[in-house]
Formats: C-alpha cells, structure tokens, sequence
C-alpha cells in the first residue's frame, strides 16, 4: 500500500512542505519495513542452509531496491526538486516504478522460500511422527510401549503447533476447514491409539482388539496424510480433487446462469441450462430415494421437479424467440420466465432443506439418550455376547441413519466450510461405528478388564461428542439458510476444555442451570443482536481483507458464540470456556485498538483525535473484560455473577464496535475520495519483527485447537495403573 501510494502521487505544479515532508515519511517507512522483513529473511537463511543462496540474492534485492525508493523520494529538504542536480520521484518517476517492482519482486521470492521451509518443516514432523508410530505398532511390551508414547506424544504435539499455525493462515475457507477436521480426528484419535493399543498389549490374542487397533492407526495415517495434501497443495498420483456437487451450490450456479440472460442472451447454450438442471434433480434423488425422507416431502420434491422442467421449456421457447427478434413483448415475457424459474428453484431448494434439517433434528433428537452405547457397556461387563450382537446390529442402524443424514445435510449446508464439516462427520460415523463394536466385542470376551472398559468408554465418547457437534452444526446451516450468519462461522478451533480435556477421567461440565439460563437471556439476546449489527458493517466494508475487518468478524463469532452459551448450546460447553472465551475475544479487541492507531496516521489531521478517542474506550473496555475474566471465584453464586460480569462487559465491547465501524470506514472513505494528501501508514510493530521466523505468540499458541489436550496424552498418561 505504501508503494502503491507513491506510484499513484499527483504530479502538481505546486507541492507544499507538507507533501513533501509526506512523500519522504512514506519512502523511509518502506525503507525500514524492507529492512526489518530482509533481517527476518537472512535468519530464516542462515537456519536453513539448503535455500541459504536463494534466500540471500533476494533479501539483498528487497534492501538494495528499499534504498533506491528511500533515496528518490528524499526530496523534504528541496525547495525546488525540479532544478536540483538530485535525482528525485519528481525527476525520474520510471525509477521509482522500477525500484517498485524489484521490490515486489524480491519481496515475494523470500516469502515463497520462507513458505517452502515452513511446509517441509510439517512434512519433516509428519515423517517423525509416522515413524514413531510404526514403531508403536510393533510394540509387545508395555515398558517399551510407554516410553515409545512419550516420544509419540512430544512429536504430535509439535505437529500440532506447525499445523495450527498453518490453519491460522490459510486464506482459502475450504482448505481451513479440510485442516480443522483432519486435525481434530488426529486430535481424537491420539486418545483412542493409547487405549486400543494398551488393550491389545493386554489381551494380544484378542482378533476384536487388534481390529480396534488397527482401525485406529489407519485413520491417523489418513488424517496425515490429507494434512500434507492440503500444505502442499497436492494429491496423490496427480489425481484432481472432484468434491461431489450439492443441491445448494447448483442450484445457485443454475440461477445465476438464468439470471445472466437479462444481460446477454448469447452467454451459454439451452443445452448447457437443461444440463445443469438435469444434475441438480439427479441430486434430489438422494432425498426421494432415501428411507427416511418423509411421503409428504418426497412428493413435494417430486412435484416441485416436474415443474422445474416445464418451466425451464418455456423460458428456453421465450429465451430463443428473443434471440431472433428483441421486442419489447418478448422481453417482458423473458423477464416473467426467468422470475418463475428462479422462483420455483428457490421453492425446491426450501424443500430440501426442510426434508434434510426436520430429519436431522429428528434423529439427533430421538439418539439423545445413548440407550445403545449404555446398552453395550453394560452387556460387555456382563460378558453376555449374544446381547452384545443384538446391540451392535441396533448401533449398525443408527450409524446408516446417521451417515444418510450427513449426506443430506451436505446438500443444504450452504458453504463450502458446512459441506465439509458434513462429509467429516459421515466419515467420523463410518468409521467410529465399527471401532464402537469391536471394543464392545472385546470386553465381552474379557469382562474383567479394566483397559477394555476404558477403551470402549473413550470410543462411546467419540460417538457422543460428534452428535453433540452435530446439533451445532445443524444450527450453523439453519443460520446460514435463513440469512443470519451469512457466510460466516462461529470459531471451530476455540479451546473446549471442558470437552477435550485429555485426562482419563475427564472433569464433570459446569453449566448453566434453567434458573440462570433465564436470569442472562435478555442479555444474551442483546449480544446476539450486536452481533448481527457488526456483521451488517463490515460487510459495507469495501476492503474485506482489511485487518479491522477481519478482527471485528472475528470478535463477531466469538461474541456469538458467547450467546450460544447463555441459551445452553453451542461449542462453549462450561464457564471455565466461557471465561477463556472472554479474554481470547479481550485480546482480539485490543489488537482491533492497534489496527484503529495505525489508522489514525492515515486520516486527516482534523478526524484523528477523535478516532484516537474511540480506540482508546476499546482498550479500556477489554482490559475492564480481561480482569473480570482473569478473576478467580468460588460457589455458584460468585461464578453465575462472573458469567453475568462477562457477558455484560462483551456486550459493552459489542456497542462500541457497532460505533467505531462505521466510523472508521466513514474516514477511510473521505481519506480515499479528499486532497490526495499522502499520509504514511504505520511502521511495522517493533514486537512483532523481534519476535523473528519461528515465534510464536502466545495467545495464538492458546487458540490452537487440541494443543493443550494433546500437551495432557503426554503429561497426564497412566499406563502401569492398568497392570
């Protein structure tokens, strides 16, 4: 941007002291950042001895250009630049451009070597982590096995820290959401290897828990390996990644065609049309074919397909008589067509949603209880096996009615990140199903043993904890189907201590109960309604991409999220969530301040202090946030107070921000369209080039998701007990 500023400058006959002095400012802040990114790069060179030559030849470009665009714009002290010997922007604009793409050129190269080191460092680790676990797979004692663990555990925890980071800086959502579901079944699985494997150690000529075992280390090689897909942006022998097309992407694709025609009638053929209809109502056939798809919505899709086509061949008649003669008739007939058919693919794809979501709800609803899972523990201690079938087979039926409700909901998630979040959840039913029954199978053969036990009761969790991410999900897609959440999540990767907390035997939840469910609604109501007003402003924001922007979508998810909890849902299940919450989204505000100051250098001197002003309440309201959230509190009623304190101080944070906004966008805008007056913008923040290549700021390390509970498979493992 500063660049861009200089290239973009108006070349005046008259130039005040004032945009000189800016010109200057500009050009030796580009001047300092290149130097500060080049010291980055040469250390990340002199680490990695491979790419050293590379790195070097583009870091000395990067600084020798930095020099050259801080040497030309010195122009502060000249009164006339024009008729002084001293070659300025104002003399040689070409050199400028020129020192402009040397820079951007170098720039670039050292961030691709640098983005090389990063993925063959994840490689590296997965390598690590997939030789220890060969290792454990051949294990045959336990003494061997524990210490071989301890090494597993330290490697997976480093693989966690190199993938989160990456997670957190994927730019495209579809991969972001691909890496949080491999990461979380590597996150699961961790847990399921350490139980499997000990059962097997235990009972080594059992065939249904070396099946268990075996089922566990596979998914973990494929979660892995789909981890390095996504950093490399490959797939194996070359293949192309062909996700299948759902009912909601297509009929958008098919509306928006139909809708180009008011444009131009000659875009696309009548052909290209029938096709894609044609695959949107083979899709339907999921629905209509489907067992649990009730009689009343299958005859409705049947129906609303039929007219579908029909509509399609009038405005396909009416579409071709307007290619041949544009009457103003024919036109308004077109229009009617093109209204009806979007109309009537907008009917089919209510219904398909509603076929899809009243089922989900209905199943999520009826499995709540878990009577199967109780059923199977409670025969497999028995050690009666003849129950232990008649259960697994009743499981074997919930796992194919959750597995079609998964494919349904894919149709009608609505985003890509939903899709996906679908097809990982079939998956976990899939494959968790089978492991459920062979470690239900090998505790009726061995009633005795407590590892067996163990073992099915951390599978059983697994089940349990994905229907429960089920409902979240189900309520996501309602959202995004109804327009309240647009194409925006609430946070997937927050830290659920409450939920993935490694140890053994994992802390009871602490909720709220009905009574302080219904003293905090109303606040909680007022939380989610700011959350859909600083959503409805950003996006008036022409720059997406724009750090406040991005922060205050983000502070917009998490407050959400905070409302869920007060309603008893949601991904926050306890108040030690709710409190961590709270300081993540404190310190997201305060970063938000920062990214508010540095604007404040690019707007006029007259709007500056007020905008200062602003930044400052933010800070003040989050610190006020971090310290109640930071406060350590006994007995119901003191916590129920915390709860209270937090919400209220994140709705004040909430209020401000529906203010500062549109404030900000307001002055970025008058900036943009006022004199051309340059103002530089912010140097880079000395702490974060301190911390140089491979730090890591601790509240990111914080919002890893699974980091801490993968921390605890290492720290809190208690194998010998079981002997």
């Amino acid at each position: 941007s500063q660049i861009t500023t200089l290239i973009n400058h108006k070349d005046k006959p008259k130039r005040s002291d004032k945009t000189l002095q800016a010109i200057q400012r500009v050009g030796q802040a580009v001047n300092l950042a290149v130097a500060r990114f080049v010291t980055v790069g040469e250390t990340i060179a002199n680490e990695n001895h491979e790419l050293k030559e590379e790195m070097s030849v583009a870091c000395i470009e990067a600084r020798r250009a930095g020099e050259t665009i801080a040497q030309l714009t010195d122009v502060a002290s000249l009164d006339h630049p024009e008729s002084d010997s001293h070659i300025t922007i104002f003399t040689d604009k070409t050199g400028v451009v020129k020192a402009a793409r040397l820079l951007l050129s170098s720039v670039t190269k050292v961030l691709v070597l640098a983005d090389r080191i990063v993925i063959k460092q994840i490689i590296t680790s997965r390598n690590k982590v997939l030789a220890t676990m060969e290792q454990l797979e051949k294990v045959s004692s336990f003494q061997e096995f524990v210490q071989i663990f301890s090494q597993f555990g330290n490697e997976m925890v480093e693989f966690a820290h190199l993938t989160g980071d990456r997670q957190n800086d994927l730019k495209d959502e579809k991969k972001k959401a691909r890496m949080a579901a491999s990461r979380a079944v590597l996150e699961k699985c961790t847990m399921m290897l350490l139980t499997a494997s000990k059962t097997c150690l235990r009972h080594p000529d059992c065939e249904s828990a070396r099946i268990n075992k075996d089922g566990v280390f596979h998914r973990m090689r494929l979660a892995l390996e789909q981890v390095i897909e996504i950093v490399t942006d490959s797939r194996p022998n070359g293949e192309n990644e062909m996700a299948p097309i759902s009912i909601y992407s297509g009929i958008k694709e098919f509306k928006n065609k139909v809708e180009g025609l008011r444009e131009n009638l000659y875009f696309l053929s009548k052909e290209n049309l029938s096709t894609m209809l044609e695959v949107i109502l083979e899709h339907t056939e999921d629905f209509t074919d489907s067992a649990y798809t009730s009689h009343e919505h299958r005859e409705h899709i049947l129906e609303l397909s039929k007219q579908a086509k029909m509509e399609l061949e009038q405005l396909v008649s009416v579409w071709m008589q307007a290619q041949n003669q544009k009457t103003k008739d024919l036109m308004e007939d077109l229009e009617v067509a093109i209204l009806k058919t979007c109309q009537c693919m907008n009917e089919l794809k209510r219904e398909v949603h509603s076929a899809a979501t009243s089922l989900a709800a209905d199943l999520l609803k009826y499995h709540t209880d878990h009577m199967v899972l109780k059923a199977l523990k409670i025969t497999g201690v028995e050690g009666n096996l003849e129950a232990v079938a008649e259960y697994t087979c009743k499981l074997s039926e919930q796992k194919e009615q959750l597995v079609e409700m998964c494919r349904l909901l894919r149709h009608v998630s609505g985003t890509e990140p939903l899709e996906i979040t679908c097809m990982h959840a079939e998956d976990t039913f899939q494959v968790t199903g089978p492991q459920i029954v062979s470690a239900a199978e090998t505790l009726a053969l061995h009633p005795s043993s407590k590892i067996a036990k163990e073992n099915l009761e951390v599978f059983c969790e697994a089940w349990e904890s994905q229907l429960s991410d089920m409902s979240m999900l189900l309520r996501e897609i309602n959202d995004v189907f109804e327009g309240r959440r647009g194409e925006k999540r609430v946070y997937l990767s927050l830290p659920r201590p409450g939920k993935h907390n490694a140890n053994l035997k994992p802390l009871k939840p602490v909720k709220l109960d009905t009574e302080e469910q219904a003293k905090i609604a109303k606040l909680g109501l007022e939380l989610h309604l700011l959350t859909s007003d600083v959503d409805s402003e950003t996006e008036k924001w022409e720059d997406q991409e724009n750090e406040i922007v991005q922060r205050g979508q983000g502070m917009s998810s998490m407050a959400y999220s905070m409302y869920l909890f007060t309603r008893g849902e949601g991904l926050l299940k306890t108040t030690q969530d709710l409190f961590h919450q709270a300081e993540i989204f404190a310190t997201e505000g305060t970063k938000l301040a920062s990214a508010l100051h540095a604007v404040s250098d690019q707007v006029h001197d007259d709007d500056k202090p007020l905008l200062l002003l602003e930044a400052e309440k933010l800070i003040s309201l989050c610190k006020q946030l971090q310290i109640t959230a930071k406060a350590s509190v006994q007995g119901k009623s003191a916590t129920f107070a915390k709860v209270d304190a937090c919400i209220l101080k994140t709705r004040n944070v909430m209020t401000l921000l529906c203010q500062l906004l549109p404030l900000c966008c307001k002055l970025l805008r008058k900036n943009k369209a006022g004199s051309g007056c340059l103002k530089p913008a912010a140097l880079w923040r000395e702490d974060r080039i301190r911390a140089g290549p491979n730090a890591h700021a601790p509240e990111r390390r914080a919002e890893m998701f699974g980091i801490k509970s993968l921390e605890n498979h290492v720290t809190n493992m208690t194998f010998l007990e079981s002997k």
